[in-house]
């Protein structure tokens, strides 16, 4: 993964993380969780020494 591709995922998941912060529907709040930890795990897979953003 390039480090383009890598600020791209970290982006996004920051994206979702806010999103997942303003909705108000428990189901959607779940799903969108879902999705950053998948994103998340990819970035670990691809990125060993990546640790995240800071929230």
């Amino acid at each position: 993964m390039t480090e383009h591709q890598v600020r791209e995922q970290e982006f996004q998941i920051a994206r979702y993380r806010r999103l997942e912060r303003e909705v108000t529907d428990p189901l959607a709040v779940g799903l969108l969780h879902i999705i950053i930890e998948d994103l998340e795990a990819g970035l670990r897979r691809d990125q060993p020494d990546w640790h995240g953003l800071c929230d």
